[in-house]
């Protein structure tokens, strides 16, 4: 093996794609890894031994067989092809792509098995000649490198270069300089056979479908066709790029074009969100300035009320005050003239005793009891879910009801107001109604509804209220026995007008179940004792049982 062959070696063997071991993004020297196509994803290192995956992501051998298997046959064993006793080696393990979650199947021999990325060696190459200020010549090991054989893909000092290009073997090499291929920042590597180091695969063996080497050809391939390289390349890279070029290129710039349709989708979505947020919280904010408002007018119309109540109350309270002085004095005054005064003292003050007394009986303050503290707050309530307009453009609800009822303004409504029917349900209406005849717009009375038959006393009817919240409460009952009714409507114990009133519950309607004879006089020959089939006698020609129902 000549010199450059053991150089040739030397380079695979101890290259950075091989020996790197950094432990952070970064080069041999410490700097930052910028080339982000040299790093493994897994490791997040220089790649090492990278590994073409079959959907196409590359990781370092050492990553792929740490993967753990999503399955594993029976013939594989530690990421290894192992045969079982008995049992032919037919299948191999499947792990999940680290990228993409593609299920990813190792070949029999192993993770060794995967194609390499030599695509990732360049990359790693250029990342650390990039990232280092200077490069030790590969051959010589003293001077720094200045270029870089393609062909034997060594670092060369300008010394080692002249001796390089002396060689016969080396002198049709192509050297370029390593400032170069800094500055081009893409750098082309050749392909080296694994079985024989320094051999570049220059040929393609048609029947394995597989790049050899020289040496391989005339050993493993001798019988079988190999072709150089060079003569298959449009073949086989055509159809890479018919495939790329007629087929996958539209559907990426379709999904492209996709996808971005998608982030203006949800560009647009976002903005929209946020318009409508803003509009929420404004919306928000002027409806609770609009409530506060509302709030404030309630209360001050409360305030207004209790201050219209309090000062009737307070002069009511006044009179009545000066009422019982006045009287409390004339009554004690003449109990006191009677109880101690003599005959004489009583005669002389008689007359001024009557005058007085007199006048406290005509003119005196002296309202009855029923009109008295008429207005204990009950005339008014809070309606929380009655409209109550708009404030400042927004709908409002809750008013302040000041409606006092007026019980010779109810009203009683409804069909079965005077009339009802045995086992019939039966319905009327009372209307509560202030003072102007207005109905009161709430519920919340103390309803009170009796019926009592007039002619059996011990006959009772329980009457049903409901309550309609607006003033209205609907009544129904059952009857079971006919007759009149006498119906009392109260509220706060009080009757309504109209109140009692007579219900007259008529018989039920039965059908006459005999034979009904409508001739029955005329076929008896005017016989006024002629009967029907019903049994009913017929004076009159009339049968008294049918008549009835």
């Amino acid at each position: 093996m000549s010199h450059c062959d053991q150089i040739l070696e030397k380079d695979v063997d101890s290259s950075p794609t091989a020996t790197t071991n950094s432990s952070s993004k970064n080069g041999d020297n410490g700097d930052v890894v910028v080339n982000a196509r040299a790093v493994c994803r897994v490791c997040k290192c220089l790649y090492r031994e990278p590994k073409i995956m079959q959907c196409l992501h590359t990781f370092c051998a050492d990553c792929v067989r740490q993967l753990e298997p999503f399955s594993v046959s029976s013939g594989v064993h530690n990421g290894k092809a192992v045969p079982l006793e008995g049992e032919p080696l037919s299948s191999a393990v499947t792990v999940l792509c680290p990228e993409c979650d593609s299920e990813v199947d190792i070949p029999l021999s192993g993770v060794d098995g995967l194609t390499t990325d030599h695509l990732a060696l360049d990359e790693v190459f250029l990342e650390t000649l990039m990232s280092k200020n200077s490069v030790v010549c590969d051959l010589c090991s003293d001077g720094d490198a200045e270029k870089r054989c393609e062909v034997c893909s060594v670092n060369l000092c300008e010394f080692c270069i002249q001796a390089h290009r002396r060689q016969k073997r080396t002198s049709s090499h192509t050297v370029q300089c390593l400032e170069d291929l800094k500055t081009k920042g893409c750098l082309s590597r050749p392909v080296l056979c694994s079985l024989h180091p320094g051999q570049e695969l220059r040929l393609f063996c048609e029947p394995c479908d597989l790049p050899v080497c020289l040496e391989c050809a005339a050993t493993f391939h001798r019988d079988h066709r190999c072709l150089p390289t060079r003569d298959v390349i449009d073949r086989h890279g055509g159809r890479i790029r018919d495939l790329v070029t007629g087929r996958l290129r539209p559907r990426l710039d379709q999904l492209e074009e996709s996808l971005r349709k998608v982030d203006l989708s949800q560009e647009a979505l976002q903005t929209r969100v946020d318009a409508a947020v803003d509009e929420v919280r404004s919306f928000a904010r002027g409806y609770a300035s609009a409530v506060e408002s509302h709030c404030l007018l309630l209360l001050r119309r409360l305030e207004e009320l209790c201050l219209q109540r309090r000062s009737h109350l307070h002069l009511q309270r006044a009179q009545l005050q000066q009422a019982l002085s006045d009287t409390r004095g004339g009554v004690e005054f003449a109990e006191r003239l009677l109880t101690c005064g003599s005959d004489a003292e009583i005669l002389s003050a008689k007359d001024v005793t009557l005058r007085r007394l007199a006048v406290l009986m005509e003119t005196g303050y002296n309202p009855p009891p029923a009109t008295v503290c008429p207005d204990d707050g009950s005339s008014f309530c809070f309606l929380p879910r009655e409209s109550a307009g708009e404030v400042a453009g927004y709908p409002m609800v809750g008013v302040i009801h000041t409606k006092t009822l007026e019980l010779s303004r109810c009203t009683i409504e409804g069909e079965g107001l005077q009339r009802g029917r045995e086992g019939q349900r039966g319905e009327f209406t009372l209307v509560c109604r202030d003072a102007a005849g207005e109905q009161m717009g709430h519920g919340g009375e103390a309803v009170l509804v009796s019926m009592v038959h007039k002619e059996k006393k011990d006959c009772r009817v329980e009457a049903a209220v409901v309550d309609n919240s607006d003033g209205s409460y609907s009544v129904s009952y059952t009857p079971m026995e006919p007759g009149p009714y006498s119906v009392w409507v109260c509220v706060k114990a009080l009757h309504v007008k109209g109140s009692p009133f007579v219900l007259n519950v008529r018989r039920q309607v039965r059908w006459h179940r005999g034979t009904f004879h409508c001739c029955s006089f005329c076929s008896s020959g005017g016989s006024k004792e002629a009967r029907c089939g019903c049994t009913g006698t017929m004076p009159g020609a009339v049968c008294q049982v049918c008549a009835a129902e």
